[in-house]
């Protein structure tokens, strides 16, 4: 059984990196400025995983990492997602512009 090159796998990795780095920094809805936060974090463990496979096979500290990113991620989109909901609530609004205007 062949495996997949570690290439391909940084490559997909970056790409999903800067796909997130995009959605960032060109939405203004919150919503998904959140999914491109999660892109960049799955980047992020596609690394820790596929590094481990090829140079560490005998240990576990890649998984280990991220496995904890992904709980720190549930815990940011829980947090985030309960930010947001009192947002709209309060503003009738998700937009990030429309956030810098609003006074308390």
């Amino acid at each position: 059984m062949s495996s997949i090159p570690l290439t391909h796998i940084l490559f997909l990795s970056t790409a999903l990196f800067f796909i997130g780095m995009y959605g960032l920094f060109t939405r203004r809805n919150l919503i998904s400025m959140l999914m491109s936060i999660e892109l960049i974090l799955n980047s992020v463990n596609i690394n820790f995983v596929a590094f481990n496979k090829y140079l560490y096979a005998d240990k576990l500290d890649g998984i280990f990492f991220a496995i904890f990113i992904i709980a720190i991620a549930a815990a940011e989109a829980a947090v985030a997602i309960a930010i947001i909901i009192n947002l709209y609530r309060s503003h009738r609004s998700i937009d990030v512009e429309d956030a810098t205007e609003m006074r308390y």
